[in-house]
């Protein structure tokens, strides 16, 4: 799970997920003595059973759909379930608490809204909004927290640690057939270079032998956005300097990058990126 693969647009849904969850404890009406509930104990907030089916309708779907969102970052971005991504169905889950919340400030009982309802109904709105724009507005699609800085050097020439992947690393699987301890691992922007292969294609990087493609290990100099496969405009991960990830295809100028989490994605900048 790479918690950098969240945007501002994700930051959106947790945040409105988390004013329902606050809003469901509240009231959600507001009355006198004269009110149907007057003889009760307090004024019901969403849990109670009087109120069905407005916690499942709009406070457990939005909590649902804020989970989906946010999960199918964390996910393979052809998992999908009865023919729709895990985002997909969120929205749609958060469009329908967002309706059913707008329902209840029309119908309902004929009394006061308690701060419940119009948290509620607020909460709903910014959900289906932060899950709707989240893929269309680009000040949305920035990441959630900003790329980590490249590690600075280690002093008397001792390495710094050495991260995911890392083609040297005692235990961390070889890439594709290279030999345990093989020369010609590096350590990415920070480390001291080891001798490694030619230079070639990609920014400098070793390219593939006689027409085919070798997989191999490589990190970026700065954040770079990982397209879907699928042609998608909108970033699926975001990848981070000092990580070492995986180039499994190439397609054209571009390549075919997989994440720590197992995502497959369109690195369309190659340049300057260092090969493990």
């Amino acid at each position: 799970m790479n918690i950098r693969s969240l945007t501002r647009g994700d930051g959106v849904v947790i945040g409105a997920a988390v004013l329902l969850f606050i809003a469901s404890f509240l009231d959600f009406y507001s009355v006198d003595c004269s009110g149907e509930f007057c003889n009760d104990s307090g004024v019901p907030s969403a849990w109670d059973s009087k109120l069905f089916p407005v916690l499942p309708s709009i406070f457990l779907a939005g909590f649902i759909a804020a989970g989906l969102i946010v999960g199918a970052r964390f996910q393979p971005a052809a998992r999908k379930l009865a023919g729709l991504g895990l985002d997909q169905w969120g929205v749609a889950l958060a469009v329908f608490a967002a309706w059913t919340a707008l329902w209840t400030l029309i119908g309902g009982l004929d009394v006061d809204k308690g701060v419940g309802q119009i948290l509620g109904v607020v909460g709903a709105l910014a959900l289906a909004a932060g899950a709707v724009l989240s893929t269309r507005i680009p000040a949305l699609q920035v990441p959630l927290l900003g790329a980590p800085r490249p590690q600075a050097p280690s002093p008397y020439g001792a390495q710094p640690n050495q991260g995911y992947g890392y083609p040297g690393q005692q235990g961390a699987p070889s890439p594709y057939g290279a030999q345990p301890g093989q020369p010609g691992g590096q350590q990415p922007f920070g480390g001291q270079p080891q001798p490694g292969p030619a230079a070639g294609p990609h920014g400098g990087q070793p390219g593939p032998a006689g027409g085919d493609f070798a997989p191999f290990w490589f990190a970026v100099p700065v954040a770079r956005p990982l397209y879907s496969e699928d042609g998608s405009p909108s970033p699926i991960a975001e990848l981070a300097p000092g990580t070492w990830y995986l180039a499994v295809d190439q397609r054209g100028p571009a390549l075919i990058a997989q994440t720590q989490d197992g995502r497959r994605g369109v690195l369309q900048d190659t340049t300057g990126i260092q090969r493990g």
